[in-house]
């Protein structure tokens, strides 16, 4: 037994131990902070991959085209889902789609769309999958009239994030005016599955309103980094 204290004295004052023991440490003391910082109400914190969605990119704003027809895309999908339903496909989607390559899609045939209708790792709604290559190709109409996707949709908020203050659920409105400029010029483009509270809930996404609630950590987070106001 003495020798196995002796034996355990010395492991714990090798560098490398005592390392491994401060890095455990920090580690332990950054995940009780991520534990206890307030997030928004809508937010299911028992679902890790949604926290991180939350976290990482809800209501960071946008301006990559890519990433812009990727939430408009998955958006659409969600139409009559939950969102989570959608995130947790979402790696699908971006191997079903080209990872959201505008062109490669604008170009998929009615054969890719009976391929798509047999991969489980999306969801298998002719109509959505329709609609996403007839989004793709109106897509590239805006960039080429515009210069940009980003350009024309964020023109609908000029140029400049909401920030909206929201302190419960029931504060949350599901449309906005601006959604409903955008929505009717969408459709009016021939966008299909761009209902207002799809465009309201891609420009919660993409940081077109920030409705990150009054409580929320990331709130403040994010109007400091974009000097929002």
């Amino acid at each position: 037994m003495l020798v196995l204290s002796l034996f355990a004295k010395k492991v714990n004052s090798l560098p490398l131990f005592q390392a491994t023991k401060h890095n455990l440490r920090i580690y332990m003391s950054e995940k009780k902070i991520e534990s206890e910082l307030c997030r928004c109400a809508w937010l299911d914190t028992s679902k890790p991959d949604y926290v991180k969605y939350h976290d990482d990119e809800w209501g960071e704003p946008v301006y990559d085209d890519q990433k812009l027809f990727e939430f408009l895309t998955l958006e659409s999908a969600q139409a009559g889902l939950s969102w989570y339903t959608i995130l947790k496909r979402r790696q699908g989607y971006r191997d079903a789609f080209a990872n959201f390559d505008v062109h490669i899609v604008s170009k998929f045939t009615q054969d890719k769309v009976e391929e798509l209708m047999l991969n489980s790792a999306i969801i298998r709604n002719r109509g959505k999958i329709n609609a996403a290559i007839n989004n793709a190709k109106l897509f590239i109409d805006i960039q080429q009239e515009f210069g940009s996707f980003s350009d024309y949709m964020w023109s609908f908020v000029n140029h400049k994030t909401i920030v909206n203050e929201y302190k419960n659920l029931s504060d949350y409105p599901a449309t906005s005016p601006e959604s409903d400029l955008w929505s009717k010029d969408l459709k009016k483009r021939g966008f299909k599955f761009v209902g207002s509270t799809i465009c309201y809930a891609h420009m919660q996404a993409c940081g077109m309103v920030n409705d990150h609630s009054l409580q929320c950590y990331k709130r403040k987070q994010i109007i400091d980094k974009y000097q929002q106001g």
